[in-house]
């Protein structure tokens, strides 16, 4: 029979307070790490002295890095949904079950265009999000591929305020809208303001959130 590692044995001894305490610490750190230095560059050992915790205590409370990663990763994407499916909800009651397309563009894009202002408290959040895309474990990369249910009522919505269209150009427009989300980064912000030699300046979200929606509107139009 192999000892109890002493290690674990410290954090199974707190209460359950400092053990929920533990593990937001944990969580908040290994976001903020991820986010900023990226997957891979960043070590259990960097996470539990960034958080100021026992070195044990991402295994005891998540069960391994990936695992840690993962939870991040479904608890950030499904705020991110609800605060979108929320939006979506309103200007359906607004129009009595049939938001116009426009309102519908604005509930899909409006939360993650905010989320990137710096002044804000989300922005670690999206770029943790953002590089899920490209450096996520297996498992984050299946859902990024297959879960799809958040996108099903956009979908579905703009289907029935364009039925005009046919539904494959429908997917294919809103595939479109998806790209040019995933392209909003400050990486990108920082070379289209070489391009316009200064003209541009992401630093209005909210005119920011309404030039992607007037963009995106066009592309549903005709």
């Amino acid at each position: 029979m192999t000892e109890p590692d002493p290690a674990d044995a410290d954090i199974e001894e707190v209460n359950p307070e400092s053990q929920a305490a533990t593990r937001n610490l944990v969580f908040a750190a290994a976001e903020r790490l991820f986010a900023v230095h990226g997957f891979q560059k960043v070590s259990v050992r960097d996470i539990t002295a960034e958080a100021g915790v026992n070195l044990a205590s991402v295994n005891y409370h998540f069960g391994s890095k990936d695992a840690l990663l993962l939870e991040i990763f479904r608890r950030r994407t499904a705020e991110l949904n609800r605060a979108r499916a929320r939006i979506l909800h309103e200007a359906t009651d607004k129009h009595q079950g049939h938001p116009p397309v426009r309102a519908i563009l604005e509930a899909l894009i409006g939360p993650p265009v905010r989320w990137l202002d710096p002044n804000g408290e989300r922005l670690i959040s999206l770029q943790f999000i953002i590089r899920s895309r490209s450096e996520g474990t297996e498992e984050m990369r299946a859902a990024l591929r297959h879960d799809v249910s958040h996108l099903r009522r956009f979908a579905d919505a703009l289907l029935a305020a364009r039925p005009e269209l046919a539904p494959e150009d429908v997917y294919w427009r809103l595939h479109f809208v998806l790209g040019m989300l995933h392209n909003n980064r400050f990486a990108e912000f920082d070379r289209l303001h070489t391009l316009s030699e200064g003209l541009t300046r992401e630093e209005d979200f909210e005119g920011l959130v309404k030039r992607m929606v007037d963009f995106a509107e066009a592309g549903f139009l005709r």
